[in-house]
């Protein structure tokens, strides 16, 4: 992996852990107006990033054109001269929109953080001055647009370590169910055995090992005549010593010499799938089960991953929302996109911008009248919904439960006049109030 492509990582995969949902935004009323040399103005940000001009734009849009790795950049009327504008477009409202919501939450960085993490960087991704220097080269990237994107992404790891700590944490009640629901399969330990054996396709191998251990079947023993006869490589250097075997990996005989055995007692040669053992079991591992109290933290755990997941999920899409709303964008950047993909970006960064309605997924085949190459699916032009049960909605549950669909009653239609009975939870028709 290259140089540039090792910053990549660093200093971008906290910066677009915000940016993986979107939606269209209608288009804003009494908004302030873009000024001239302006393409984009966005409300409630620090005043330094509160616009970006044409220069910002033309300096990013080389930037794309770098990382594409393009030899030069596109015609500006081609279909990928606008994917890049837009792309870069982008990556400028994310610097504006992720300073704006850390002044919100009060989260700053000090130029000695920025450069303690840049500092990291050089070391991890390039070793040398010489190659940093070649990727600043080669990127077209300034050294102050190194420490700005350095700079977001700390804000980034701020913002989402923020947020995910305010998430609720789990409930007992909670905590009991998963104990429940998961009791078998987490929290049990299975009884095994811990057995030595001798394994070899050659039964007189086997034969000849066993009568050495009918005669001595001491650990030193066992570590000898295991390296001598068998031929599995993960037990016969530890003298034939495998630990925690439990039932469901044996069969037939194996299983009998192993389950039903007593400790100490040689049993062999047994045949199973091809091979002959010699085995003795050495340990009896008794089952367990974890008590909810022993579980507890592990639970804990679990839970409050999933929560500050679902909770950062929730703020993501109050964000991408919330700033699109204070973005307006010029009509030099807006007019004239014909990619209903390439719109549909726009209209969820750009309060000004309305999306071309359709689906997120839906290749631009589905929507031409005579394309080049067909689409093989198109999805369906209604949008599936599902409805949560009234009440069931809550911090740790962002979605409810889901709510029940059930069949209409049979002999129940307009003509008998008789009304289907609603859901449970759900006042009936007329009982509103009103």
């Amino acid at each position: 992996m290259s140089g540039r492509q090792r910053l990549g990582l660093v200093v971008f995969g906290a910066l677009f852990v915000l940016l993986f949902v979107g939606f269209a935004i209608a288009e804003g009323i009494g908004s302030p107006s873009v000024p001239s040399g302006d393409v984009a103005v966005i409300e409630d940000v620090p005043e330094e990033v509160g616009h970006i001009s044409q220069k910002d734009l033309d300096r990013a849009v080389l930037q794309q054109v770098a990382q594409a790795k393009l030899k030069k950049a596109p015609e500006p009327d081609s279909e990928k001269y606008e994917e890049l504008k837009t792309a870069a477009l982008g990556e400028l409202l994310d610097q504006a929109w992720i300073q704006g919501q850390a002044e919100e939450l009060d989260i700053t960085v000090t130029p000695k953080q920025v450069e303690d993490e840049l500092a990291t960087i050089k070391k991890q991704s390039f070793g040398t001055e010489k190659a940093y220097e070649k990727f600043l080269e080669e990127s077209k990237f300034s050294q102050e647009d190194v420490n700005d994107r350095v700079l977001l992404q700390l804000l980034s790891t701020q913002i989402q370590e923020k947020v995910s700590g305010e998430a609720p944490k789990a409930t007992s009640e909670e905590i009991q169910a998963y104990y429940d629901a998961e009791k078998d399969s987490q929290f049990t330990t299975k009884e095994s055995r811990d057995v030595r054996i001798v394994l070899n396709k050659d039964k007189g191998q086997v034969e000849a090992a066993l009568k050495e251990l009918e005669a001595d079947n001491s650990p030193a023993s066992w570590k000898k005549v295991a390296a001598k006869y068998s031929s599995d490589p993960t037990s016969k250097s530890k003298g034939g010593l495998q630990e925690g075997i439990t039932e469901e990996f044996l069969k037939g005989p194996l299983k009998d010499a192993v389950f039903d055995g007593a400790t100490g007692e040689l049993a062999g040669p047994v045949e199973f799938q091809n091979n002959f053992f010699v085995v003795e079991v050495v340990k009896l591992n008794p089952g367990k089960v974890q008590t909810l109290a022993e579980a507890k933290a592990q639970i804990e755990s679990t839970l409050g991953q999933e929560t500050q997941q679902e909770f950062f999920s929730e703020f993501v899409t109050d964000y991408q929302v919330k700033w699109a709303q204070r973005t307006q964008c010029a009509s030099s950047v807006t007019d004239g996109i014909s990619k209903a993909s390439l719109r549909d970006e726009l209209s969820r960064r750009c309060a000004n911008v309305t999306s071309s309605g359709r689906p997120a997924n839906a290749p631009e085949a589905c929507y031409e009248a005579d394309p080049k190459t067909p689409a093989t699916e198109c999805p369906s032009p209604v949008t599936p919904i599902s409805p949560a049960l009234p009440g069931s909605v809550t911090e740790a549950k962002p979605k409810g439960e889901p709510f029940p669909q059930r069949p209409r009653p049979e002999g129940l239609g307009e003509e008998t006049g008789e009304e289907v009975p609603a859901p449970a939870g759900v006042p009936p028709a007329g009982a509103t109030g009103e």
